[in-house]
């Protein structure tokens, strides 16, 4: 029965994740809510500003420290190894809808694209930005990315084992192509507000950050990464032609 139990929280994580994916898509796509990234603005500017960096700050706060190892290892003293990473992905779901529910918008524009052929070509851009985004995430399987594999593996009495570290497709031509999909996300905006601006300015500083922590981390875990860290680019993908060194899937630890 703790199996199932575990399970369907698990199932129940993972669809909290992709309603809040869809939600993510429409709000900052400025797509059917009556309320997104890009309403006008309401509140004092400076109250504003402050309120929606804290937002952001408070989203970096646990999508990061959630994700080291040191806190995973006193995390799980209190809620199963198995849902681990779906209880991650909740706590994230929350801190982001917390985001958007309470995100102050600034008014005024930075930049609007002025033509209907322009928008259609950013807002190209932005749904690129979410095919590379998934399609990166099912390259390194994208169920244990988020926490159904190892609920699943548990339901059927197996243990888990993490994946090997390997390159495929997409980590061949960059290390990060999760955030260069969020990049585009962000910043592939027909109208570019001020809490828009504010937005992307946070979000693309977080993920600077978080990348430095994250391949800490890797480095730990997968010792080959190092290797791999100096041949291929982080976010802009080299006009040069990956080495043999890149382009391998690594046996793992």
């Amino acid at each position: 029965m703790k199996r199932l139990s575990i399970f369907i929280y698990g199932a129940l994580c993972y669809a909290a994740t992709l309603v809040t994916f869809a939600y993510t898509f429409l709000f900052l796509g400025n797509l059917g809510l009556p309320r997104t990234l890009d309403s006008e603005g309401s509140a004092t500017l400076p109250g504003a500003l402050l309120i929606d960096v804290a937002l952001v700050v408070l989203f970096g706060l646990q999508h990061s420290l959630m994700a080291r190892p040191g806190f995973k290892r006193r995390w799980t003293r209190i809620v199963p190894e198995a849902a681990e990473r779906s209880t991650y992905m909740l706590f994230s779901c929350v801190a982001l809808l917390a985001l958007f529910i309470a995100w102050q918008p600034l008014g005024g524009t930075v930049w609007e694209a002025s033509t209907p052929l322009a928008r259609r070509l950013i807002y190209g851009l932005y749904s690129l930005g979410w095919v590379i985004l998934l399609l990166a995430s099912f390259l390194i399987n994208h169920f244990d990315l988020f926490g159904l594999r190892q609920v699943w593996l548990q339901l059927r009495g197996q243990s888990y084992r993490p994946l090997p570290f390997g390159t495929p497709l997409l980590y061949r031509v960059v290390r990060h192509p999760i955030y260069v999909g969020w990049l585009l996300i962000f910043w592939a905006a027909p109208t570019m507000t001020a809490a828009h601006l504010v937005f992307a300015l946070a979000t693309s500083a977080y993920i600077l950050v978080a990348i430095r922590l994250e391949e800490r981390d890797l480095i730990e875990a997968h010792p080959e990464y190092a290797n791999y860290r100096e041949r291929v680019p982080m976010l802009v993908p080299s006009l040069r032609r990956p080495t043999a060194d890149t382009t391998r899937v690594a046996t793992g630890v």
